[in-house]
């Protein structure tokens, strides 16, 4: 199942916009990437298009300090289609989770994020985060991070 090619390019257009009004720093994004979800058919869970559009969404709201609404948005997407194992997902859902003091499920999903993409994936992060997971991580062969 596809999404319409004019509805596609209509959610890309929306995303698009949204990005611009993220990357100024105005958090009316929010308005562009809810109206690009609105365009996705029923049901949503089973396209690409809803992951990143929740991942922007989930980014957003984390980016905000609005760490409630970046779990739930992230936490409904991992009921995705393909969104299990996306390490910018679980990055953003345990930094988000680190950030609310639930610190059962950090580890899981910051080890997620780290599988998927390695180390790499915090250099642009808060070392606080990567620092947390340390302390709840084996180390690899040699002993060292």
């Amino acid at each position: 199942m596809e999404i319409p090619e004019a509805t596609h390019v209509q959610i890309q257009d929306l995303c698009a916009e949204g990005d611009d009004f993220m990357g100024m720093g105005d958090f009316h994004a929010t308005k562009k990437y809810i109206s690009a979800l609105e365009l996705v058919p029923e049901p949503k869970e089973s396209f690409a298009a809803t992951i990143w559009i929740m991942a922007a969404l989930g980014d957003l709201y984390f980016q905000a300090r609005n760490y409630d609404q970046a779990v739930q948005v992230l936490s409904d997407a991992m009921h995705c289609t393909g969104a299990i194992g996306n390490p910018f997902l679980h990055l953003r859902l345990g930094q988000a989770q680190f950030e609310q003091g639930s610190h059962e499920r950090v580890a899981d999903e910051l080890c997620r994020a780290c599988m998927g993409a390695g180390r790499e994936i915090f250099a642009a992060e808060d070392e606080r985060y990567f620092s947390f997971l340390k302390t709840r991580m084996a180390t690899p062969q040699g002993g060292r991070w």
